[in-house]
C-alpha cells in the first residue's frame, strides 16, 4: 500500500533486476564466448528481440499484477471501512435505545445489541460490555403494587429487561450456540441476581468471569454441565444468601475459579458429582455460616483447592461420596473448624485436614438414613 510512484518503480526495478540474473546465469551456463569471433545472423538477432519483448511483456505483466492487487486491497479496505461504518451506526441506535423510558424499547435496544455482537466479531467484546453494564446499573426498588400499579408495571418491564440481557448471554456461552461467545469476557461485578439465570452446558474456555461482589438471592443460577476450562471465574466476595447456584457435573480444569471472601450463609450451593482437575479452586476466607453447600460425588483429581481461613461457622457443608484422587485440598489453614463439613474422610490421597479439631466423617457422626438434606427447589 505504498504510493502508487514508488511501488511501480519498486516493481520494475525488481523484475528487471530478477531478468538480469536469469541472463548472466544462462550465460555462466555456455561458458566463455569470444565475442569477436561470433558473427549473428538475422535469425540469431531475431531471437534475441524475441526475448527481449518477451521480458519487457513479463515485466508490464508482473506491473499489472501490483496494478490489480494494489486496487483489489483499495476496494476492500474501503469496503471494511463502511461496514465498520455500518456497524457503529448500528451501535449508536441499539445504545441510545437503552437509555429509552419505554421498557418496550430498551427490550429492542437490548435484542439490537445482540444481533450486532453476532455480525460484528470485532466489536462483539464491546456490546457484551455494554450489556453487562445495563446490568452493573443499580435497579430501582420495587414499587408496591397496590399503591401505584403503573410504576409497578413499569417495574416488571424493566426487570424483563435486565433478565433478557441475561438469558441472551447464558444462550450464546452454551456448547451448541450457533454464534457462540465463547472466550468473551463478562463483568457482573455487584450485579444481584433474583431471577433464573440458565447457564447449564455454558462453556468458559478464557477469557474473564466476574462475579465479584455479586449477590445471589432469589431464583436458580444453573451452571450444571458447565465447562470452567481456560478462564478466570471470579466470585470474589460473592454472597450467597438465598435461591440455589447450581453446579451439579460441571467441570473445573486448567483454569482458575476464585470464591474467595465468599459468603454462603443461605440457600443452596450446590457441587454435586463437579469434576475438579487441573485447576485453581479457592474458596480462602469464605465465611459458610448457613448455606447448604453440596460436594456430594464430587471428583478432586488434580488441581489445587484451597480453603485458607475458610470459616466453618454453621450450615450444612456435605461432602458425601467425593473421590480425592489427586491433587490437592487443603483444610489445614482453616480459620473456624466448629462446624466442619460432612462426609470427608479422615485419609485420602491430596486431602489435608486441620492439624487438630473435629471431623465429621459422615456414616458413623451422622448416619446417612438421619443426614439432614437441603430443601429441594
Amino acid at each position: 500500500m505504498l504510493p502508487i510512484s514508488l511501488a511501480l518503480a519498486g516493481t520494475v526495478a525488481l523484475a528487471g533486476a530478477v531478468a538480469a540474473v536469469l541472463v548472466a546465469v544462462a550465460l555462466l551456463h555456455l561458458g566463455p564466448i569470444n565475442l569477436s569471433a561470433v558473427t549473428p545472423s538475422l535469425a540469431d538477432v531475431l531471437e534475441i528481440i524475441k526475448i527481449s519483448l518477451a521480458v519487457v511483456a513479463g515485466i508490464g505483466g508482473v506491473v499489472a499484477l501490483v496494478v490489480g492487487y494494489r486496487k483489489q486491497r483499495v476496494t476492500e479496505a474501503g469496503e471494511a471501512r463502511e461496514q465498520t461504518k455500518l456497524y457503529a451506526e448500528r451501535f449508536d441506535q441499539a445504545s441510545d435505545k437503552l437509555g429509552s423510558d419505554s421498557p418496550a424499547v430498551r427490550l429492542a435496544g437490548v435484542h439490537a445489541l445482540a444481533s450486532l455482537a453476532d455480525d460484528w466479531e470485532g466489536g462483539r467484546q464491546m456490546c457484551i460490555d455494554v450489556l453487562c453494564a445495563y446490568l452493573r446499573m443499580p435497579a430501582a426498588p420495587e414499587p408496591n403494587a397496590a399503591e401505584d400499579p403503573d410504576a409497578h408495571t413499569r417495574w416488571q418491564g424493566m426487570a424483563e429487561v435486565r433478565a433478557t440481557i441475561l438469558r441472551l448471554i447464558a444462550a450464546h456461552l452454551r456448547r451448541d450456540a450457533p454464534v457462540p461467545w465463547h472466550g468473551a469476557d463478562l463483568d457482573f461485578t455487584g450485579v444481584t441476581f433474583d431471577t433464573d439465570v440458565d447457564f447449564s452446558d455454558a462453556v468458559f474456555p478464557a477469557g474473564e468471569v466476574r462475579f465479584t461482589g455479586a449477590e445471589f438471592s432469589r431464583g436458580k443460577v444453573d451452571f450444571a454441565g458447565a465447562e470452567f476450562s481456560g478462564s478466570w471465574v471470579d466470585f470474589l466476595g460473592a454472597e450467597f444468601s438465598g435461591g440455589k447456584v447450581n453446579f451439579i457435573g460441571a467441570e473445573f480444569s486448567d483454569g482458575r475459579v476464585d470464591f474467595s471472601k465468599a459468603k454462603l450463609s443461605g440457600g443452596n450451593v450446590d457441587f454435586t458429582m463437579a469434576k475438579l482437575s487441573d485447576a485453581r479452586v479457592s474458596f480462602s476466607w469464605a465465611e459458610f455460616s448457613g448455606s447448604w453447600v453440596n460436594f456430594i460425588g464430587a471428583e478432586f483429581s488434580g488441581g489445587w483447592v484451597n480453603f485458607l481461613r475458610a470459616e466453618f461457622s454453621g450450615g450444612n457443608v456435605d461432602f458425601e461420596g467425593a473421590e480425592f484422587s489427586g491433587g490437592k485440598v487443603d483444610f489445614s489453614a482453616v480459620a473456624d473448624w466448629s462446624h466442619p463439613p460432612l462426609g470427608l474422610p479422615l485419609r485420602a490421597p491430596g486431602l489435608q485436614l486441620p492439624a487438630s479439631g473435629p471431623v465429621s466423617t459422615g456414616p458413623d457422626d451422622c448416619p446417612s438414613p438421619h443426614r439432614p438434606r437441603p430443601p429441594q427447589g
